[in-house]
């Protein structure tokens, strides 16, 4: 008789509904251990008689002072318990910056004044078209007032006038929407990677609210598109040594005075991509705060790559042949990234993820030491573990390529592609305009877990791990309100200028 071929194993058994299985069995297998044993203590005390349950009780024989050295030892456990572990960091509200409809910049703008230029040759011009017409940005982008003129004027005055702008409008929107004083700010924390006058960006903000003098305040510089975490990471740590305290953390990137004029392409980049953006957040470890919160931080875990050559010098600011000053982005950057993101990913999966892929994590490691090492390298299924994925919006590559790597859907990604298609790339900020995306599409429900991942100079790669505390009603104000109807938008590969 002709033998029959076996069905094939991947039609005839529906796997995703074996691994939804093994999920639910793996991730509870507590529960399906201790009920059946709980039940069973449970039927084998009610079978006892009255007498017999006397009689159980009397032979363990308790009297006064052991009962009272439970208490204590009880009492004693639950006080250390409380005293030792971490304050909770309860994210009270932020606000972001919108900019105004004059500082638009349509691609023919752009353009139109690169050609105007008379520093840009025809090719830079070009190499310019080339990158705007494959950046994923789209038409309503925004230039700080300074960058408009031609050529443009990127003088001091001109870059704290946007920092004006910028950080004092977020600012005073956070203020007005938590109802919190400006004298009432414990700690002050503000992060522009580029921008660092004498006085310090976080000493304008303290003049300008005429914050108390014994204010905590920092200023970071230098740390490019990941200080934003950098900045909610320090505020976590002064939260914890500091009780019955807030934090009011500014996160920005001043355009003005970083724009290259120059013919590097490497250098041009920037030009494309970066646009005017900041965000102001209020956290606080007072407990009051919680019924108004509306995340807790979970975690925060930061990698830093600067001990490779190649990896610091991947974003680095320098002077061209012309002595032109402007930020050489290297051809390796993407694979530095990758590899900084494997080495924050590996630290953040056991935080987060659930047992069931932790074990087929290991499962495969041990696997490819100890049978085949050709195997496939299992990839943890983050969306196990998030609802929500805010990725730097730092440029149409890194979130294909974050997609990719984490398999991640469309939808998981819509906030970050979105943001950049509509503000830019807004450095430190971009990632709490993707969060406001989220918001603003009603999207953010009670217990929901949100991951942001950023990039920066040095090399670095940080996360954050938020739990929603409350369903967050659709915003009636902020920067996607009067727009965030037409989004999602398709954005083609390509967009012909």
């Amino acid at each position: 008789m002709p033998s029959q071929a076996l069905p094939e194993f991947s039609t005839s058994v529906k796997l995703k509904y074996v691994k939804l299985g093994y999920q639910y069995l793996v991730n509870h297998i507590l529960t399906f251990i201790l009920v059946p044993i709980m039940a069973a203590a449970a039927l084998e005390v009610a079978r006892l008689g009255p007498d017999e349950l006397l009689s159980l009780w009397r032979s363990l024989r308790l009297d006064t002072v052991h009962i009272l050295s439970s208490a204590f030892l009880v009492a004693f456990v639950a006080t250390i318990y409380f005293t030792s572990r971490p304050r909770p960091v309860y994210l009270v509200d932020y606000a972001l910056f919108k900019p105004p409809h004059t500082c638009r910049v349509p691609f023919a703008t752009f353009l139109e004044h690169a050609r105007l230029i008379t520093h840009f040759n025809k090719r830079s011009v070009d190499f310019q078209m080339l990158i705007l017409e494959r950046s994923g940005l789209g038409e309503e982008t925004c230039l700080p007032p300074a960058i408009h003129y031609i050529p443009p004027n990127p003088t001091m005055e001109a870059a704290r006038e946007e920092a004006e702008l910028v950080i004092f409008s977020a600012v005073d929107a956070v203020l007005a929407k938590t109802g919190v004083r400006p004298k009432d700010v414990d700690v002050l924390i503000v992060n522009c990677s580029l921008f660092s006058p004498t006085p310090s960006l976080s000493a304008m903000v303290i003049n300008k609210y005429k914050m108390r003098s014994n204010v905590r305040s920092f200023n970071l510089s230098g740390m490019g598109c990941s200080a934003g975490l950098i900045s909610i990471d320090l505020a976590r740590d002064l939260l914890q040594v500091h009780p019955n305290s807030n934090a009011l953390v500014v996160s920005t990137e001043i355009i003005t005075p970083n724009w290259y004029g120059g013919n590097q392409r490497s250098m041009l980049l920037p030009n494309c991509l970066f646009r005017i953006g900041g965000a102001a957040v209020l956290l606080s470890n007072r407990r009051r705060d919680a019924s108004r919160a509306k995340y807790k931080l979970v975690h925060l875990v930061r990698t830093h790559k600067g001990a490779d050559d190649k990896a610091y010098r991947c974003v680095y600011q320098e002077e061209d042949r012309d002595g032109m000053t402007g930020i050489n982005l290297s051809k390796d950057l993407m694979a530095i990234a990758g590899d900084a993101l494997k080495a924050n990913i590996t630290t953040i999966g056991p935080l987060v993820l659930p047992a069931s892929e932790q074990l087929l994590f290991l499962f495969t490691l041990i696997g490819r030491k100890v049978f085949n090492p050709k195997w496939k390298p299992y990839i943890p299924d983050f969306k196990q573990a998030f609802e929500h994925f805010c990725i730097h919006a730092g440029g149409r590559a890194v979130i294909d390529e974050l997609q990719k790597n984490l398999d991640l859907s469309a939808e998981h990604v819509e906030a970050s592609r979105m943001t950049l298609h509509r503000f830019g790339n807004t450095s430190s900020s971009s990632l709490w305009y993707e969060l406001n995306y989220i918001e603003s599409k009603g999207r953010m429900k009670r217990g929901d877990r949100v991951w942001q991942i950023a990039f920066g100079s040095g090399f670095k790669c940080n996360s954050a791990v938020w739990k929603c505390i409350r369903t967050v009603k659709t915003p009636v104000d902020g920067p996607w309100a009067d727009c965030i109807h037409r989004y999602p938008v398709h954005i083609p590969e390509i967009v012909k200028l």
